[in-house]
């Protein structure tokens, strides 16, 4: 009796002990398949899990593995691409190209007869239109939603033109920058609504005698001008004051302006506060500067830290992660191949693009293209 109540009590046990093994079996085999279902989620419910993370989650998410960069890339939600806008050799119709989906959209603007772009921020664009023998009229234009704002009528004398944020925006200020004489910069001003220019003459210091301003960009809420010879004129909208910054030009912009080289090759644009200048000399390889305000100096970078710039003669834009275009870039005013791509330069790569077929962008017309920036999520012209 002994005996088969010891083999009982044994069975009973082995009994226990392998439930015990296949319990803890079962419990490896779930963490085994919760891995596996995170590193093998479907494509589609991947995409719709990292399409809803901020951009910041998005690419912490995308260092997980191969597969999930790809699929974290593809869904990034970042800044609007501008869209070049390409103005007409005849009537009024205008070609915008979507660089992202390398698109072409053609529209019709009777509006713009006989008007010369002067400068476009905020998907909106500054024009003028001739009136009479000496005198012109500015107008603001937005071609996405054909809003248009009249300006009051002036006298044409301005090297550059520009505004400060949206019409529609409270604070919007149009400023233009005349070139009076080699001692006196005439700064005009007025807003939307207004009737008249506010025009005040400024003298120049001695040493920046001659200095004719042909870029401009607001940052900061000041507007800054870049002369042709590389000198930072800095004008106040609230103070209603001008002063040229004691920043020393880089060596190859004075070089280029020597050389007459000055006109089209030479872009400025502003990120998150920053002033960066673009510089290409009888067109070799993009020097790319950002201004260091605190050393009042132009310091050359090998990185935009995935801001993308787009150049353009008359104003230039940048974005932070672009969605399909090459981070760490500089995008030009010329599309190539039929309409298929644009012409860039990588700082990553130390190269254009398309290669071998690039240095001729220089010779482009400036005065016939222009980055314009589309209202976020535009679709009105699918």
């Amino acid at each position: 009796m002994m005996t088969k109540r010891r083999r009982k009590t044994k069975s009973v046990s082995n009994k226990i002990t392998d439930k015990k093994r296949a319990a803890a079996a079962a419990e490896v085999k779930s963490d085994n398949l919760e891995l596996q279902s995170w590193a093998n989620l479907p494509d589609e419910l991947l995409e719709l899990i990292l399409s809803r993370l901020v951009v910041a989650d998005n690419i912490r998410a995308s260092a997980v593995c191969k597969r999930w960069h790809s699929v974290a890339s593809s869904v990034r939600v970042g800044d609007q691409s501008p869209w070049l806008m390409y103005f007409p050799k005849s009537d009024n119709c205008y070609d915008f190209y979507d660089p992202v989906r390398r698109k072409i959209h053609s529209h019709e603007f009777p509006e713009l007869d006989e008007c010369r772009v002067c400068y476009t921020k905020d998907g909106w664009l500054l024009l003028c239109r001739k009136q009479w023998a000496i005198n012109h009229q500015f107008f603001l234009f937005n071609p996405f939603t054909r809003d248009l704002i009249q300006l009051p009528i002036r006298e044409d004398r301005h090297s550059i033109a520009g505004f400060s944020c949206a019409p529609t925006s409270t604070g919007c200020v149009i400023l233009t920058v005349d070139y009076i004489s080699s001692y006196v910069v005439a700064i005009s001003t007025c807003s939307p609504g207004a009737n008249e220019w506010t025009t005040v003459n400024y003298e120049n210091r001695p040493e920046f005698f001659g200095s004719i301003w042909n870029k401009l960009v607001f940052c900061n809420g000041l507007f800054y001008c870049l002369s042709l010879t590389g000198w930072l004129g800095v004008f106040d909208p609230v103070e209603c004051t001008w002063s040229v910054l004691e920043v020393h030009p880089p060596k190859c912009l004075v070089e280029g302006f020597i050389a007459k080289n000055w006109s089209k090759e030479k872009f400025m644009t502003e990120h998150e506060g920053n002033i960066f200048l673009v510089n290409v000399c009888c067109g070799d390889d993009p020097i790319v500067f950002k201004l260091d305000q605190t050393q009042k100096e132009w310091k050359e970078v090998t990185t935009l830290n995935g801001v993308t710039l787009f150049a353009s003669f008359m104003s230039s834009h940048s974005r932070a992660y672009v969605t399909g275009l090459m981070r760490n870039s500089v995008y030009f005013s010329k599309v190539r191949f039929y309409g298929k791509r644009c012409i860039s330069f990588s700082l990553d790569d130390h190269r254009y693009y398309p290669s071998k077929q690039c240095r001729d962008w220089v010779e482009w017309d400036a005065f016939e293209n222009i980055w314009i920036e589309p209202p976020k999520d535009f679709a009105g012209w699918n």
